[in-house]
């Protein structure tokens, strides 16, 4: 499946995956905006209370409302405020950039209740948090994710609190999906789903919603003309439960900087075809340190510098890897730390494959 890009510059990446940037959708008290890669071991799913759901009427907007709105709460901490939803029992999910360093926020349910939330886990590069609510009102139901993958023209509704305006809701269409969101800590959020639904400050952490009422998306940004973007169910759903047990998350990691292979790589590198991943450096000490060969010069094609000489992943175990996004995803949605997975990679012309057991991702420097 295609990766695709938000611009069409060739982006290093240290794998983790690397770029910068991100428009995020919380808002501080008074305020018209706010703050605003690779991923680890499977975990349990949610508990069987978001299966207890009867999916509203396809193609119902009301239906779908009413049904879901009740579980989305405001959530709100001295330094803005955002939105979450209910997981299980006792856990609303919202983003890591909304509860910031808060170890407890309020949380405003649907019919005014005020709870005190106690943040017990979250995970930056994913920028996902979990909440315990030891007392959510009984109304207050999980919102199950989707099973599987979302279409692009699915028809989808955002509800969260824009400028602290509870329970309001937009709908628009799945935009994109496979989409990276670039982030300040150097590594991408891979698998992420674009939507025309308007989001804005205070969105944050708020569902997407499919019209059967389940969770195809976490609002991680928006405030553009027609474009939002949220962390993907099959991320969200593989993070989430790691915090709620455990507080953290360990994303698997390569130690590596990538880019794409563009028309312009291939030429310089003798490629057939602009496919794959080449390794522009390696970590030393890294999972990849003697495993993987890096870049070992540079070439001007048709004005631009690209690098030459480094290993061409195309392969990782039995999935193709044709871009960065590709690579990325699976890391994100197939792999843990301590695995050992096949890189397949093209070296000195030949293709071949090499084992390289994956470490966890560095901790981020706060």
């Amino acid at each position: 499946m295609p990766r695709n890009r938000l611009s069409r510059r060739r982006v290093l990446q240290t794998l983790g995956v690397a770029a910068t940037g991100a428009i995020a959708g919380c808002t501080t008290p008074g305020a018209d905006d706010g703050a605003t890669d690779e991923t680890s071991q499977s975990t349990t799913g949610q508990s069987d209370d978001a299966e207890q759901r009867d999916p509203p009427a396809n193609g119902d907007y009301a239906a779908v409302y009413e049904e879901t709105v009740d579980s989305v709460a405001q959530m709100e901490t001295t330094a803005g405020q955002g939105t979450g939803f209910v997981y299980d029992e006792s856990h609303l999910v919202t983003n890591a950039h909304v509860v910031g360093n808060a170890t407890e926020l309020d949380v405003r349910f649907r019919q005014g209740e005020w709870r005190t939330g106690t943040v017990v886990g979250t995970d930056v590069y994913s920028d996902l948090a979990a909440v315990r609510v030891d007392d959510r009102p009984e109304y207050a139901t999980p919102l199950p994710f989707i099973d599987g993958d979302p279409v692009v023209g699915d028809e989808v509704l955002v509800i969260g609190n824009p400028y602290g305006l509870d329970g309001t809701l937009t709908t628009g269409v799945v935009s994109g999906v496979n989409r990276s969101l670039p982030s300040s800590l150097g590594y991408d959020i891979p698998d992420a789903v674009q939507t025309d639904a308007a989001a804005n400050p205070g969105n944050s952490g708020g569902p997407i919603v499919s019209l059967d009422g389940e969770v195809i998306a976490v609002i991680n940004s928006g405030g553009g003309d027609n474009i939002a973007f949220g962390i993907s169910a099959a991320l969200a759903q593989r993070v989430v439960p790691s915090l709620v047990e455990t507080g953290e998350y360990d994303h698997a990691y390569m130690g590596v900087s990538l880019a794409t292979v563009t028309p312009a790589i291939a030429e310089a590198n003798g490629l057939e075809n602009p496919r794959g991943v080449i390794v522009e450096g390696v970590r030393s000490g890294g999972p990849s340190d003697g495993v993987l060969q890096p870049s070992t010069g540079t070439a001007i094609i048709d004005g631009t510098r690209v690098p030459t000489g480094g290993d061409v992943i195309v392969a990782l175990n039995d999935a193709e890897i044709a871009s960065l996004e590709d690579l990325s995803s699976y890391l994100a949605l197939e792999t843990s730390p301590d695995e050992t997975i096949s890189v397949t990679v093209v070296r000195d012309g030949q293709e071949q494959s090499v084992d390289l057991t994956l470490g966890a991702r560095p901790r981020p420097q706060v």
